[in-house]
């Protein structure tokens, strides 16, 4: 049995803790590995080899932390595939879902390898008689990340390249069931020339958590997962004196205006709805097609569709669709499926009870297609967070907008026409971080932002590109003035320049 320790100063270690998760194989249902827990103790000591590095590091000149992100690349390109299977193991998507995940991964670890350019400061000489007054970004010091387990390789590398390359030093504090994902991160790194202590991996529960939001040495966490916890980490962590970016959860809605293309609307939400197993905080679990006409086509084409799905592990290179994380999570999905369907949901494709052969003990859940739900449904007030696409039918453009708006979540949304003035009006009009026209899923390239609204997001900091280096950086202003040998006498009024 592999067991996974914590890396804490460059080295391997098992904590004081005592104690192990286990780590499943989501196709097979067999425990792979065992984790080692850790907490305040494991915490600490992460937060101490931090400390002792960041002088070092932070001195490094943002060129050499630049190469570092440079060498980064070449190793992940050459390791794509080895990355891959780690993911698809642990999370159970498939492989080219997982090497879609290393190559969005990769776009970060670009945009940090720029980190020179980014850093630059501003200047301005004679703002006063014999003064000038330059400015220039600083590191915070010690910074952690939270992490999820759908992408335990490309949300880690959201935050560490960026974090790094502004001379930060940083603790990853991933999902448990993403673990093996996280230590082979910190193994690129190091073959990549990272020194020891500059990233630590720290695998545990609540308990590691809550030590993080308490040490007074972690000036910053930035956090990706459910919305409950976002905001549990956003106020304590606030509460505690640190910077917080904390994404939660979603409700991702894609209207399909009478002119869009049917047949390319029905691809999109194929895959945009059950690509991962819908285990994306990105992917359109509701349809909201416009007219009753534009419905009735939309759901004739998917429901074959939908059946047709091919579903099985990640070993297999025809999968479209893998399982789900755990059995409890098969269990919920399945559920709020059923709820659904008590509640007046017209159940078109029934994804309960699916089984694979050979692969029996697998968390198992068909692709699933409710339609006629409406507003007042758990089955869409709620994020499922696995492969159901709930079709909601709008008798107008206003209507889906306003009930886009409506809802607590804002992280995407996209809109399908051929109508550039609908289109300029929706990107407008809507409340959601995150657009897309004709774009299913519009999780924006690596040199830009990525970030929700309302309950999808807190702490006004987007995650990654340029809101990165404003996150995990500070802005130090110095206004100076060099003796010119003639005295400007006591001055008792508020400086004035010019």
């Amino acid at each position: 049995m592999t067991l996974i320790d914590h890396i804490i100063d460059g080295k391997n270690t098992s904590g004081s803790s005592g104690k192990k998760q286990p780590v499943y194989n989501p196709a097979t249902g067999e425990e792979i590995a065992q984790v080692t827990m850790g907490g305040a103790a494991e915490i600490e000591a992460a937060a101490q080899a931090a400390k002792n590095a960041f002088p070092d590091w932070s001195n490094t000149s943002p060129a050499k932390r630049a190469n570092v992100m440079y060498s980064l690349r070449q190793i992940m390109s050459q390791r794509a595939d080895e990355i891959a299977r780690t993911i698809s193991r642990e999370h159970g998507k498939t492989h080219d879902d997982a090497l879609g995940e290393v190559a969005r991964a990769l776009e970060v670890v670009e945009y940090a390898s720029g980190i020179p350019d980014k850093l630059k400061g501003d200047f301005s000489r004679d703002v006063g008689p014999g003064i000038d007054t330059s400015s220039e970004r600083q590191p915070l010091g010690v910074v952690a990340g939270i992490t999820p387990f759908n992408f335990p390789s490309m949300v880690p590398l959201w935050m560490i390249p960026m974090a790094l390359a502004c001379g930060n030093i940083f603790i990853l504090k991933p999902s448990e069931r993403g673990a093996a994902s996280a230590n082979l991160i910190f193994e690129l790194f190091k073959e990549a020339g990272l020194p020891p202590g500059v990233l630590n991996v720290v695998h545990g529960g609540k308990n590691a958590v809550d030590a993080i939001i308490a040490h007074p040495d972690i000036q910053a966490i930035s956090f990706v997962g459910s919305t409950p916890i976002a905001r549990y980490i956003y106020s304590n962590g606030c509460a505690a004196g640190k910077r917080v970016q904390a994404l939660g959860g979603a409700k991702n809605h894609m209207i399909i205006l009478p002119d869009a293309d049917i047949d390319q609307a029905a691809d999109a939400l194929m895959g945009a709805g059950f690509g991962s197993a819908g285990e994306r905080c990105m992917a359109i679990s509701v349809a909201v097609p416009v007219g009753e006409e534009t419905a009735n086509r939309l759901v004739e084409a998917l429901i074959p569709m939908v059946q047709a799905l091919k579903i099985g592990p990640s070993t297999d290179p025809e999968s479209e669709m893998g399982p789900v994380i755990t059995g409890e999570a098969k269990m919920r999905i399945e559920s709020m499926i059923t709820d659904g369907e008590k509640e007046g949901a017209k159940l078109l494709v029934d994804g309960r009870g699916f089984k694979l052969q050979g692969y029996e003990n697998g968390f198992w859940v068909g692709g699933t297609l409710l339609d006629h739900v409406t507003e007042d449904m758990s089955v869409y007030k709620q994020e499922i967070f696995g492969p159901v696409l709930s079709v909601l039918r709008s008798d107008s453009y206003d209507y889906a907008v306003d009930l886009i708006n409506r809802h607590q979540y804002g992280n995407g949304t996209a809109l399908f026409t051929r109508d550039g003035d609908a289109a300029r009006d929706f990107a407008r009009r809507i409340n959601v971080g995150m657009v897309g026209i004709n774009v299913p899923i519009p999780v924006p390239v690596g040199y830009h932002s990525f970030g929700g609204w309302k309950q999808s997001s807190f702490g006004g900091h987007g995650i990654y590109g340029p809101e990165a280096v404003h996150f995990y950086t500070r802005l130090k202003t110095v206004t100076s003035r060099w003796p010119t040998g003639i005295r400007s006498g006591v001055e008792f009024t508020f400086p004035k320049m010019g």
